[in-house]
């Protein structure tokens, strides 16, 4: 058997998220099937994480195992996306190693939550559209305190099935330019709507309904009912993965 990387990106508007879901339609579902109908044998694919229905990935990878050498990748490619929805897009696929594992080695995920503060109907599958006045710079002092805190079983989904709540966050800031206010947060690992609970707990320390020594008892606390309401899932993407072995880059939706 020989192993593939696929790099892809996709709109979630139109997804369950990007797991397979019975009667629901998914990323990974659509990708299976584009990829069996080519190698023409079963092909069941393994990505990197999962995205909640709604959620976009700008860079996302996921690995298969084919019986089948790809000899000639570029028109795999060009066949992969004939097939697949015009809000799927494979960017690449190669060979790795037999034991290299797209979810399991990822060392670093990427994610970015976009606020839209100007109307814009053309912004309104990629963004929260809130234009309340916000305190930026409190929301930032309490982002900073995400660096210093490893248990996040506050900002968990309920029924999330996590072994551990324990992540690793080395950046959590947000960013104002042009019309968008932007969290870019990095870590190992992330909880299952973890960010969208994070920005929604954020929001409400920058409109003072949250105080910094209530969001640290709130972190403390491991408590999902005492954090913020989870954002809307059209202003979340996953931007980046990172691999010992891979050279990738940040791919913003939205550049500064």
């Amino acid at each position: 058997m020989h192993r593939y990387f696929a790099l892809l990106a996709y709109k979630g508007t139109a997804y369950h998220g990007w797991q397979i879901q019975p009667n629901a339609s998914t990323v990974q579902e659509e990708l299976n099937k584009s990829l069996t109908i080519l190698l023409r044998e079963p092909i069941e694919t393994t990505g990197c994480g999962r995205t909640d229905t709604g959620v976009h990935a700008t860079r996302f990878y996921a690995h298969f195992d084919t019986g089948t050498f790809i000899t000639d990748r570029e028109q795999l490619l060009f066949q992969v996306n004939a097939i697949l929805p015009d809000d799927i897009r494979v960017y690449d696929i190669f060979s790795v190693k037999n034991d290299q594992h797209a979810r399991f080695d990822a060392i670093k995920r990427s994610y970015s939550y976009y606020i839209l503060r100007e109307s814009n109907p053309f912004y309104k599958e990629f963004t929260w559209f809130n234009t309340r006045e916000l305190d930026i710079n409190l929301m930032n002092e309490a982002a900073a305190r995400c660096l210093r805190h490893e248990d996040y079983a506050c900002f968990s989904k309920t029924g999330g099935q996590n072994t551990t709540t324990i992540c690793q966050i080395n950046r959590c800031e947000w960013l104002f330019y042009d019309q968008f206010l932007r969290l870019d947060v990095s870590a190992n690992r992330f909880l299952r709507g973890m960010v969208r609970a994070m920005t929604g707990t954020f929001i409400d320390i920058g409109l003072g309904r949250m105080s910094l020594a209530q969001f640290d008892d709130l972190l403390h606390s491991g408590d999902r009912n005492l954090a913020g309401q989870s954002a809307p899932a059209q202003g979340l993407f996953l931007e980046e993965i990172v691999y010992p072995y891979l050279s990738t880059n940040r791919e913003y939706f939205f550049k500064a």
